[in-house]
């Protein structure tokens, strides 16, 4: 059976990834803070925060084959970004934690033959003026996921990330209930609405399958067309 571990594993996206995957015959692990009251039972819960080395070991020292690793831990504090100690720990979340929790899964992925798949953002190339340390933090992830890929190829570890846009969850539930700015952003949006949290899951099911051998380094936009518009 195929493993995989989503941080973040227990909300919005992640939770969506986790269920994909074990609906798809995947035995997945979700670690995270977070987690919601009817995660599906198939779905092992581990607390973890991933900027914590003492939990990354705990999460990752056990497993001797890993067939994917999805990066889905992130936070956004909006406005309080611009004090400089927030923005230091949005990036130390979303950047750090990417980054530390593939380093510490990378032997396990390296026996699994396994993939990477972190959650950059359309942010990552517009800039945002509300939430700067999160815009900066997802331009960073799309930098790290090249990298690593760069790095990894060779270790039969294949690296890649999708790039949502405007999704239906808790971290842009802000954003669509503003009478102004939710309906500014879906007029936006080519196909005319905001996505799913499962749309975006099963792109990155594809990436972590065989379907996407030859996929590595790719940064894939999943927002309906909004970087087009």
């Amino acid at each position: 059976m195929r493993r995989a571990i989503v941080t973040g594993g227990g909300t919005g996206i992640g939770r969506a990834t986790a269920e994909y995957l074990a609906g798809h015959g995947w035995q997945v692990t979700a670690a995270g803070l977070e987690c919601d009251a009817d995660l599906s039972s198939g779905i092992s819960f581990l607390e973890c925060d991933v900027t914590d080395e003492g939990a990354r070991k705990a999460l990752f020292s056990s497993v001797i084959e890993l067939h994917g690793l999805v990066n889905c831990a992130g936070v956004i504090r909006f406005d309080a970004e611009w004090d400089a100690d927030v923005f230091e720990k949005v990036m130390s979340i979303n950047v750090g934690g990417s980054f530390a929790a593939a380093t510490a899964a990378l032997p396990a992925l390296e026996r699994g033959g396994g993939a990477v798949v972190n959650i950059a953002s359309m942010w990552s190339w517009f800039g945002n003026g509300v939430a700067p340390a999160y815009s900066a933090s997802k331009g960073a992830v799309s930098s790290l996921t090249r990298s690593l890929a760069v790095a990894w190829g060779g270790r039969g570890v294949r690296v890649n990330a999708v790039a949502p846009g405007w999704v239906d969850t808790k971290l842009s539930a802000r954003a669509k209930a503003d009478p102004v700015r939710g309906p500014r952003i879906e007029a936006r949006i080519p196909l005319g609405r905001w996505a799913q949290p499962a749309e975006i899951a099963s792109v990155i099911a594809f990436l972590l399958s065989e379907e996407a051998s030859y996929v590595h380094g790719a940064i894939i936009p999943v927002d309906g067309g909004y970087l087009a518009a």
